[in-house]
């Protein structure tokens, strides 16, 4: 097998694509021939060395990705040799062969194609979880996505409309803008035309008739979360989801009281490890979206899986709309 190892996470630049032997599966895991593998934000902190996790020393970057099971180790029932399959592990996905424990495999119902799969896990399960078990997102309610054309963002637009919500979306460019209004946003926000915190605020009440939004959906952090949380409704709901913008922002408490409005983190990792079973029926959930056409990743490009350094290149300029993934 070949991967992009990572021996010294001091940044992408020290990646080297290796020739390693292939691993076999020991009990509960399964070996993965990968078609496909998405980028995400993590994928690019880990091998900086500033996410939270911090692999052992050397791993293969790659948290999201999809191909078929080439062997099983002991006591894995649930899944067989040949079988399609996306995985999200936090690891391995950068490179021709990955090991993943059985339990984070997802099986892959006919004709659901190896690139939509690896761009599926990470943002729909962690944009539903959000939505919907967090901030209990009813029909007829309001919900401001920022960041809107990433990952994330393009997930979460398409949740809130299979719920029944309005969006406004928030994005940084009127082409990004239009890509949220074609998969469903009812308004957009290009927030370089209207910049934080006066204007920005004045867009999310002229967008709102005065109101505000009823859920905040934030992945973005920085300068944006305060004039956010400022313009939110009576008893509105505020998803702590990411930092993509940088800093961790400080929020004044005062703010939830006087808006009666409730500040809700949102890990949907550990929620898949809290709560299993009802993590499950989620993306039994989403599954049937998918197949019904109510949610689909958008997919800004693909690549050769050889171009890693490339692709990490274009979501670093903040150009990537929805997902970027590589094939092999």
């Amino acid at each position: 097998m070949h991967a992009w190892l990572c021996e010294n996470p001091t940044g992408v630049d020290a990646l080297q694509w290796k020739e390693l032997p292939t691993p076999q599966p020991q009990a509960g895991e399964v070996l993965v021939e990968i078609k496909a593998a998405s980028l995400n934000f993590p994928d690019l902190l880990i091998v900086q060395n500033k996410y939270q996790h911090k692999p052992p020393l050397p791993f293969v970057p790659g948290s999201e990705y999809a191909g078929v099971v080439a062997a099983v180790g002991e006591g894995v029932t649930q899944l067989k040799v040949g079988q399609p399959v996306a995985c999200l592990s936090g690891t391995g996905g950068f490179g021709t062969h990955a090991i993943a424990p059985a339990r984070l495999c997802m099986p892959l119902p006919a004709g659901f194609p190896f690139v939509d799969a690896a761009a599926f896990i990470m943002i729909y399960a962690t944009s539903h979880h959000a939505l919907v078990d967090r901030a209990k997102l009813k029909a007829g309610e309001t919900v401001l996505v920022l960041g809107a054309a990433g990952g994330v963002g393009t997930a979460a637009i398409q949740i809130a409309k299979a719920v029944g919500a309005r969006v406004i979306a928030a994005a940084s460019t009127d082409e990004k803008c239009e890509l949220c209004r074609s998969i469903g946003a009812d308004a957009t926000i290009n927030y370089t035309q209207h910049p934080v915190p006066t204007a920005f605020r004045e867009a999310v009440k002229a967008a709102t008739e005065g109101k505000g939004p009823d859920v905040i959906y934030d992945p973005v952090g920085g300068d944006f979360a305060e004039p956010a949380f400022r313009s939110i409704a009576w008893r509105g709901r505020y998803l702590v989801v990411g930092f993509a913008a940088g800093p961790i922002p400080s929020l004044p408490l005062n703010l939830a009281l006087l808006k009666g409005a409730s500040i809700v983190g949102v890990f949907w990792g550990d929620y898949s490890r809290r709560e299993p079973k009802a993590n499950a029926a989620m993306m039994g959930e989403l599954a049937q979206w998918y197949a019904q056409g109510k949610v689909k990743p958008v997919i800004d490009r693909t690549m050769p899986m050889a171009d890693l350094k490339a692709a990490y290149a274009h979501m670093g300029s903040r150009a990537v709309k929805g997902k970027l993934v590589l094939v092999n």
